[in-house]
């Protein structure tokens, strides 16, 4: 796996609640390219659940929209907007038992819709949820000019 370096922590300003190391109050997740797919591995907090301990179905749906724009960021080499976005919840996700996985990866691609499915696993490897995210990209240009936009090498050390 290959670390993915998040290249919009240096803008001033720069809070996004999924993937913003310095936002406090944010998921601050981390991510990697394992072959065609991208992948994170997450450790919940404990104010990020619903019913005693277990992880709110929302954070979930959050966990799993930013991953998927990863996916767009990484392998589309551009930025998009959500504009469609299902969960199928399995299993109860415990925020006191461990870390979460996340694997992503294309799905379909049609015109500027990308289509990203998503895994999440609990810390002892079980399917708890998966869903699938569309995304609306944009133009290499408009993803450069509007949204900040790096060019790829930035996303990797190497």
């Amino acid at each position: 796996m290959r670390k993915i370096i998040n290249p919009y922590k240096k803008y001033k300003g720069y809070n996004c609640f999924g993937c913003a190391p310095e936002n406090k109050h944010g998921l601050q997740m981390t991510f990697y390219e394992d072959g065609d797919e991208i992948v994170s591995v997450w450790k919940p907090k404990d104010f990020f659940q619903g019913y005693l301990n277990v992880l709110h179905g929302g954070i979930q749906a959050s966990l799993i929209d930013e991953i998927g724009s990863w996916v767009v960021l990484i392998k589309g080499r551009t930025a998009g907007v959500t504009s469609k976005l299902e969960v199928r919840y399995k299993k109860a996700v415990y925020v006191n038992k461990g870390t979460i996985k996340l694997r992503a990866k294309i799905h379909q691609i049609r015109r500027n819709l990308y289509t990203i499915y998503v895994r999440l696993f609990d810390a002892e490897e079980t399917l708890c949820a998966e869903g699938y995210v569309t995304y609306f990209t944009f133009s290499k240009e408009k993803a450069s000019q509007d949204f900040y936009f790096p060019d790829y090498e930035e996303f990797f050390e190497d």
